[in-house]
């Protein structure tokens, strides 16, 4: 095999675990790791796909450790929780 053959085989091959882990990420693992994914509808589930199925060496490893997303701390933020005294 040329070296141009084995990277396309190694691309199919990354492309396709990708697509099958996406299917039951977005169906239970985008909610086991971030909460407002919970309750998230079908059509924001079915957005995830692509995403998830590129990206699924990194949302594996965050949905096997069960790692939250940092909270963000934008200045916008941070203005309006100080503007209310709750979190923004």
């Amino acid at each position: 095999m040329t070296t141009i053959e084995v990277l396309v085989a190694l691309t199919g091959l990354y492309l396709a675990v990708g697509a099958v882990f996406s299917i039951p990420f977005a169906l239970v693992g985008a909610g086991r790791i971030d909460p407002d994914a919970r309750a998230a509808t079908w059509g924001f589930r079915l957005l995830l796909l692509p995403g998830a199925a590129l990206l699924w060496p990194i949302l594996a490893r965050r949905w096997a450790t069960g790692a939250q997303p940092a909270e963000e701390r934008t200045p916008h933020k941070c203005a309006a929780r100080d503007r209310t005294g709750a979190e923004a």
